[in-house]
């Protein structure tokens, strides 16, 4: 065979098809059609000319088995594409035909056949129409074999056409399935019989004509990996100014560098803004990652970026944070695992009666305390060796602080990825075993009538993070805010990014069953494109009324991972969105410790009506009193210095550890009080990990100061009490949801304010730190008096916030009851509650007196003779 001498030049960095821009009746496009599929695609050649590259190293010997012959039939002709794929006895043996025309610069034509022949690809070349100079007694072909301006392959072809009739030639070229995917690359040469020099033809754009073999065009949606039925991988990816993309294959997860590169052409492998390829299932890739080439400013070329769709990806390269880059993960190329999601079925609870506990996995039970094996420890698996312990609380909706690939030098709030769990979490720490662990999780979870919801945080991502060095002009706030840029904020409200955060949210829905989310940052989702506030922000309310998140709760959190504070704003909700109460956690914390003023704690117990009196309803308020950053539920009532003054703490006498008795009852006192509150107020209360058995960070706010959770804290005299307390709470809210689990407000008719004395509150003295209410129960009417024990009384709730105690007037009972004590904060413990109450016997005309303590709570339930 002939080699390519030195000066022919290959086009080596993308497909170099297609013609100028042709009038209607000119061919300017071709038809690709699948025996298999039967359907048709049509294909843009339009071309654009790139540099070529000079094939190297042609003497070495070829890595690639080729297998020329000639054919004097034709395949295909451009009327019949349509109809028929092929009209020869190989109809069996073609399983997949794709079609190229070409303008060569001289106005002949060079169609170009691609299809799959057994274990063989075979190209069909013809030429017709070519005008040739008289002295030009013959025509080859001349080119060569490449994947990439990074991979040129040493293999050069230099063979004769031969003549169909007096206007066509044809040829034929076998390649080795197993060499494939690659590039043919060609020129036309006409010689003289004399000479083997000869005059070059090149396509009507000066650049030499290539088609890929064993790699298709693809199709732009779905975007990420997709699987079709005959086995056959589609890559997608949105990059809308990188001006090429490299599709990069690995054969090893360990390995640095990839097995295989291949450019995909702007003109075969892109519509719109997608660019898209497809290549044969069989081969023994492992994990891929694309290179957007383009402007130097804002593409790097020598990264390999992860897939933003990928549904499955590897752990970061080993020693890539030793070479000084950013940790590279890659996508898996394989199939999600099949679960056994029968039987499943969502709790679907109503709103107002949820009660959450929010837990971070990892933390939940990594603790040798757990006594979990050593692989099931700090798992998604792990919570589900715990699901007990949430039934005995009364817990009916996990918040899992976010899950999703994060960045493991900053935390949980730096998100690397979007569409798969963190592989920490899974009891190999492989992406397909966390996967399995999460979906068995939540299907747990569900079977023991446990909601699953979701902290996400959709408003920036880590260094690194799988949108970054795509295309930031479109996904990232660019030279607008500044302080934007620097925190790497996602352009949330652009139409790309939209739908992106969208189809990640259907995609955990639909694959994960999950029940709800909860978004971090919210208020960064009202920036418009130009970092502006927008009143009705488009991925707000698209969110609000997608029809695969109808059924699920969508909660904003206003708090800030970078300022660690949160926002308070006016958050458009479409009745749809809930919020997390803010307010509710500082007033409460305010009033407590003896400083807030009764209107804020009358407006939180009511469920917080100046922020959801708008269409909403209390059941949109989550209420907290801690959470995962800032000082846990211990910790608020132990800690109160100088750098903690935003943390609204107070230490009851005493920085930090103490043995003085009096400041240890104080602050049993006050978590009582805490969580009293939180459980009596209108909304859904939100419950934090360890708070219920005194989990501690020793005075630190930060969310990496989280130790743990210390199992045998369960079982401490004050871990035994403070679960039952919340146990007894919850069942409290239960048995009266008709006053404490409401969708809507109470009317004024069933709420009294009272003084200590029974005179009206001190709402204008900022002094008075008592305040007590009454809540009506509404009477039924037609009651039979064989129900009458059944009937559900009045409740009477006072809170004192002074360091004096006070002596109170219990107001009458409704007539043919009597007031029973089933909460006193103050009492020792077990009587500071009781499931049947303790009557509260009249001291004077019907009246009833009662001393309460300083810094408690009380709670009084009417009760008829027989209940």
């Amino acid at each position: 065979m002939a080699t390519l001498s030195p000066f022919h030049t290959i086009g080596s960095h993308c497909l170099n098809l297609g013609a100028n821009e042709l009038s209607k009746s000119a061919i300017t496009s071709c038809v690709c059609k699948s025996k298999v599929g039967q359907s048709l695609q049509r294909i843009d050649v339009g071309r654009k000319l790139l540099p070529g590259e000079v094939v190297h190293n042609v003497a070495q010997s070829p890595r690639w088995s080729l297998d020329l012959r000639c054919f004097a039939a034709a395949r295909v002709s451009v009327e019949q594409t349509e109809e028929s794929v092929t009209k020869t006895g190989q109809v069996d043996e073609l399983q997949k035909q794709s079609t190229y025309l070409f303008r060569t610069e001289t106005g002949g034509q060079v169609k170009v056949f691609v299809c799959k022949r057994s274990v063989k690809y075979v190209v069909d070349i013809e030429v017709s129409s070519l005008q040739l100079s008289s002295d030009d007694s013959q025509l080859k072909l001349s080119g060569g074999l490449y994947r990439s301006n990074h991979d040129i392959i040493n293999q050069i072809i230099e063979t004769p056409f031969i003549a169909r009739s007096s206007s066509e030639l044809a040829l034929e070229l076998e390649f080795e399935a197993k060499e494939v995917p690659c590039y043919l690359s060609f020129l036309l040469k006409a010689s003289s019989g004399a000479s083997s020099s000869g005059s070059e033809i090149r396509s009507h754009r000066k650049s030499s004509f290539c088609v890929p073999i064993g790699l298709d065009q693809g199709y732009p949606a779905p975007l990420g990996l997709s699987f079709s039925t005959d086995g056959s991988m589609n890559f997608a990816v949105y990059s809308r100014n990188a001006e090429s993309l490299v599709l990069c294959l690995y054969d090893d997860n360990a390995s640095e560098k990839p097995a295989l590169e291949l450019d995909l052409d702007p003109y075969v492998n892109r519509t719109g803004n997608i660019w898209h390829a497809s290549i044969e299932g069989a081969w023994t890739f492992v994990s891929y990652g694309y290179r957007c080439k383009g402007n130097r400013d804002t593409f790097h070329a020598e990264h390999v970026l992860l897939d933003p769709y990928a549904k499955i990806i590897g752990s970061s390269i080993p020693n890539h944070h030793e070479s000084g880059l950013l940790p590279k993960h890659l996508g898996r190329l394989c199939k999600e695992p099949a679960f056994d999601w029968s039987g499943d079925l969502s709790p679907n609870i109503p709103l107002e009666q949820l009660l959450v506990y929010r837990l971070n996995v990892m933390q939940f039970t990594k603790d040798k305390s757990s006594k979990l094996p050593a692989d099931v420890a700090g798992t998604f698996s792990g919570v589900t060796e715990k699901v007990q312990h949430l039934k005995d609380l009364g817990i009916n909706a996990v918040l899992l602080e976010p899950i999703l690939t994060f960045s493991e030098q900053k935390g949980p709030y730096f998100p690397c990825h979007f569409f798969s769990p963190s592989n920490l979490y899974g009891p190999s720490n492989g992406s397909v075993s966390a996967i399995n662990s999460m979906k068995g999780m939540v299907k747990n979870l569900h079977a023991n009538g446990i909601e699953v919801f979701l902290e996400v945080v959709f408003t920036h991502t880590a260094e690194g993070g799988a949108l970054q060095g795509l295309d930031d002009l479109s996904y990232y706030h660019k030279n607008s805010v500044e302080d934007l840029e620097a925190r790497n904020a996602l352009n949330c409200n652009y139409p790309v990014v939209q739908q992106f955060i969208l189809d990640s949210l259907r995609h955990w829905v639909t694959e994960f069953h999950i029940d709800g989310f909860c978004f971090i940052n919210a208020s960064c989702l009202l920036r418009g494109v130009h970092g502006e506030r927008l009143s009705r922000p488009p991925l707000v309310e698209a969110i609000a009324f997608e029809p695969v998140l109808s059924m699920t709760k969508i909660i904003a959190d206003c708090w800030d991972p970078y300022d660690k504070m949160p926002k308070e704003i006016r958050f458009p909700h479409w009745k749809k969105w809930a919020e997390m109460n803010t307010k509710f956690c500082s007033d409460i914390r305010n009033f407590l410790r003896g400083q807030g003023a009764l209107s804020s704690l009358a407006t939180r117990l009511c469920g917080s009506g100046d922020i959801f009196s708008d269409g909403r309803g209390p059941a949109f308020s989550f209420n907290f009193i801690a959470r995962n950053f800032g000082l846990p539920l211990v910790d608020l009532v132990s800690y109160s210095n100088a750098e903690l003054a935003s943390e609204v703490s107070w230490n009851c006498g005493e920085e930090g550890p103490t043995i003085n008795t009096a400041v240890l009852e104080r602050r049993l006192k006050q978590i009582r009080n805490f969580l009293f509150v939180l459980y009596i107020s209108l909304g859904i209360p939100v419950l934090n990990m360890g708070d219920e058995c005194g989990h501690s960070s020793s005075g630190s706010p930060s969310c990496g100061s989280r130790k743990h959770l210390d199992w045998n804290t369960m079982t401490t005299g004050f871990g035994i009490q403070t679960t039952k307390f919340i146990s007894f709470l919850i069942s409290l809210r239960k048995s009266r949801s008709d006053l404490l689990q409401k969708r809507n407000f109470l009317k004024e008719e069933n709420i009294e304010w009272h003084g200590s004395n029974r005179s009206p509150p001190g709402w204008e003295d900022p002094s008075c730190k008592f305040l007590a209410m009454r809540l009506k129960a509404d009477k039924a009417e037609g009651q039979l008096s064989s129900e009458a024990s059944q009937l559900k009384g009045d409740l009477f709730i006072a809170f004192n916030a002074a360091d004096r105690a006070e002596t109170i007037i219990l107001p009458p009972p409704p007539e043919g009851m009597a007031w029973r004590q089933l909460v006193d904060t103050a009492l020792p413990y077990p009587g500071f509650f009781s499931t049947d109450g303790k009557p509260i016997c009249e001291q004077m005309m019907g009246l009833v007196a009662y001393k309460m303590k300083s810094r408690s709570c009380i709670l009084f339930e009417a009760c008829t003779d027989g209940s």
